[in-house]
């Protein structure tokens, strides 16, 4: 048996060697050099002799493993490499035991080492390449502590003596939060794991792949910079792809919502410029032979101003237009190179670099549209692109508009010709209008008002609206507005007069409706009368400040009504306010007809109510009501009119009344009434010519009415004189003949006076006449 051991140990050779650990001095036995392959005089006993025959990639590892074996007292147990004198390379494996000495300190450890099998050639091949392969690599034990660094990873992280034995974390250049729990994860689950970190040896990113492995793990460290880098080009490519897809949905959106020029150069500047960084935008269209700047965004007051008068011929986008092509300026320079007879107007602008994009449609130029940059700008192939793609889309856009802007102009101008041009000045009340056409659609709407003047300063405040939008309701509402002229003309009262006008809807067919509001106020009494059809009720501010709606009795709107007419009478104290207004005014699809109401009321109790001077303060008290009912950014879908009107009273002063007997002597007192009258308010230049009116119209009564009579003096803008009885006949002027005796009477009224009239009142009828004060 024995025999056969020592056969063992001639075919393997084990080499024994004791070190002193505090001298420091190495023995071995005769084995030991002839397993390394060295002469026996070539070793010393130096322990640094020893550690110059391990290859210099193991020496970490080697040394390690003895520090692990001094600090635990564990056995030494290693396989590493040794370098021949002759440069060849042998792999050996060594054993060690640790022994102490008195102090309890390692003293001694004494081993063997025997050669390995060949099959570590192939380790050493594979060692060497891993030594040198481009990756970083660290092999890390059991406690987290690295046991092997490749000479990438020394390059990265620091010499192998610095790093060999320390915990992997502990390490600053990979110093990233939670580095330690995701290492112990990946142990723990067997899965392998990876995070990128930019180490500051050279700058670069880097990929450290943490791998599990039996007892412990292995590190690899590859740099991605330039994948990084592409990625994250490729990752901002498709971004910005996207990013631009998403804005051209948007913009396309947004532009189908425009309706007017204006509308599709502000969602062009909102959606356009922030794609390629521009700060201005011109909007050209062609007209006729010549280019006309529609909108600009970004400019200043004196290029707008510039441009106004006309572009250039030979310009950028006078030159674009005619070959359809777009020019891309990246700086004045290379304007002024270019185009020189642009330059100085360029140069108002502020601008330093411009995109010059015909507008085009089915091939032909409706306009043009210029993308400027506050500074120089060469823009890519990719933004040159899209800035012509989208300016298919602007062109588009823009001719709608015009369109649009065109029909919206000739509604408006329509519904304005069949408006009052401008209110009267009358002594009775102070008034303003407002009306405001719906801003979505291009039909006309149905919204009027009117006051109207009648006799002995009465005026009548009316305001309606033609259910529908049209040019058929325009047409309705024209005929109604003259009607409401004709028939208050002709002094009829408010109940009578809606009697007519609901004839006259009902006669146009069943698809026709209209509500009304009509407000007869006289000043020599303060009451005003008041006939509704389906109308929003009206308001009064009284001179306190009070705000309170007229609760009117509501009749269906006309021409679905049904005579008789109901009427109000309010007496409303002098300088009163009285608002009329229609349903678009106060009722949206924002908001119900009584929020409405009562938000008028709030602005009416809270804003100016129009105290001062009274064409001025009624004009700021309709504006200042349509800007808190009708935001000027709020579209709307129905016209709205607005009348104001600001109620005066005639004082007793101003006025003179009396009775006189149905008798031929009549006419004598009248006279001598009249004259006393007169030379009282000092108008003495009037007293022979109402005389001879009063001693006419008095002489009728007395010959042709029945009594009772009356008479009337009223001074305000003129002169009114009132000659009342209880006949319903109506006087007419016809022509007498040349032996007539009579039937010149009322040819000299309408001689003496500026005008005359009669009207019905509850007791009769009244003939009025009116004199131009001196």
């Amino acid at each position: 048996m024995f025999e056969r051991l020592r056969h063992a140990l001639n075919i393997i050779p084990v080499g024994a060697w004791d070190w002193d650990i505090r001298a420091g001095t190495l023995v071995w036995d005769d084995t030991m050099t002839l397993v390394l392959g060295i002469p026996q005089e070539a070793f010393d006993g130096r322990i640094e002799t020893w550690r110059s025959l391990i290859h210099p990639d193991d020496l970490p590892v080697v040394l390690a493993q003895y520090e692990q074996s001094l600090r635990e007292g564990a056995e030494y147990n290693v396989r590493h490499r040794v370098r021949r004198p002759d440069g060849t390379v042998g792999w050996v494996e060594v054993r060690g035991r640790i022994f102490l000495g008195d102090d309890g300190a390692p003293d001694r450890m004494v081993g063997r080492l025997w050669r390995s099998t060949e099959t570590l050639a192939a380790m050493d091949s594979a060692g060497r390449a891993l030594r040198h392969m481009n990756d970083g690599f660290l092999a890390v034990d059991a406690e987290w502590r690295i046991m092997y660094v490749n000479v990438r990873a020394e390059q990265l992280l620091g010499a192998s003596p610095k790093l060999v034995g320390r915990r992997l974390w502990d390490l600053p250049e990979v110093d990233v939060p939670g580095f330690e729990s995701r290492c112990r994860q990946a142990v723990a689950d067997g899965v392998p794991t990876g995070l990128d970190l930019r180490l500051p040896a050279d700058g670069h990113c880097y990929h450290l792949r943490l791998i599990p492995i039996p007892d412990g793990l292995t590190v690899y460290l590859t740099d991605v910079t330039e994948i990084r880098r592409i990625e994250a080009e490729r990752a901002a490519a498709e971004r910005a792809a996207a990013e631009r897809s998403a804005r051209t949905k948007e913009l396309t959106a947004a532009l189908a919502e425009s309706l007017t020029v204006k509308d599709v150069v502000t969602v062009a500047a909102q959606r356009v410029l922030p794609l390629v960084g521009a700060t201005g935008l011109v909007i050209h269209a062609v007209e006729g032979n010549r280019l006309q700047a529609l909108e600009t965004i970004g400019y200043p007051r004196a290029f707008v101003d510039r441009i106004a008068q006309g572009i250039p011929p030979d310009s950028p986008i006078d030159l674009a237009l005619r070959d359809g092509i777009p020019r891309f300026i990246a700086s004045p320079e290379e304007l002024r190179t270019d185009y020189p007879a642009t330059y100085d107007t360029a140069e108002l602008g502020g601008k330093r670099a411009w995109a010059i994009l015909p507008l085009m449609i089915s091939g032909r130029p409706v306009g043009g549209c210029v993308v400027s940059f506050d500074r120089p700008r060469r823009l890519t192939s990719e933004e040159r692109t899209l800035l012509i793609a989208l300016s298919g889309l602007v062109a588009q856009a823009v001719e709608r508009a015009r369109l649009y802007d065109a029909a919206q102009s000739q509604a408006q101008q329509l519904q304005r010709g069949l408006l009052p041009r401008a209110l009267p000045s009358l002594p009775a009340v102070d008034t303003a209008a407002r009306y405001l056409p719906a801003t979505e659609g291009v039909d006309v709407g149905g919204d009027w008002y009117d006051v109207i003047q009648l006799s002995a300063d009465r005026v009548a405040l009316v305001i309606g609206d033609v259910m529908g939008h049209g040019l058929s309701e325009a047409a309705t509402m024209g005929r109604l507005r003259t009607a409401v002229h004709t028939l208050a003309g002709l002094e009829l009262p408010p109940d009578e007069l809606f009697s007519h006008l609901n004839d006259m809807v009902n006669e146009l067919g069943d698809d026709f409706y209209a509500t009304c509001l009509y407000a007869l106020y006289d000043p020599a009494s303060g009451v005003c009368t008041f006939a509704s059809a389906g109308h929003p009720p009206p308001v009064v501010v009284r001179p306190d400040g009070s705000v309170r709606f007229l609760d009117l009795t509501a009749d269906p709107p006309l021409g679905a009504a049904t005579p008789p007419f109901e009427t109000t009478q309010v007496t409303l104290p002098a300088e009163s306010l009285l608002v009329l207004y229609t349903d678009g005014l106060v009722e949206s699809a924002r908001r119900d007809i009584e929020s409405g109401i009562s938000q008028l009321a709030g602005a009416l109790a809270d804003g100016n109510t129009g105290r001062g001077t009274p064409d001025d303060c009624l004009d700021v008290l309709c504006d200042s009501l349509v800007s808190a009912l009708l935001p000027a950014q709020q579209r709307t879908s129905d016209d709205a009119a607005l009348l104001v009107a600001r109620t005066h009273t005639l004082t007793a002063s101003d006025m003179a009344s009396w009775s006189l007997p149905h008798d031929p002597v009549a006419a004598g007192q009248a006279r001598d009434l009249i004259r006393r009258q007169l030379t009282a308010w000092h108008l003495e230049d009037l007293i022979m010519t109402t005389e001879l009116l009063v001693s006419e119209l008095v002489g009728n009564v007395v010959r042709h009415a029945r009594g009772p009579v009356g008479l009337r003096l009223l001074r305000s803008r003129t002169l009114v004189c009132e000659v009342s009885d209880g006949s319903l006949t109506t006087p007419r002027i016809r022509r007498a003949g040349e032996t007539d005796e009579g039937g010149r009477g009322l040819q000299l009224v309408a001689a003496l006076s500026h005008r005359w009239g009669t009207r019905y009142t509850a007791e009769g009828k009244c003939i009025w006449t009116e004199q131009p004060l001196p």
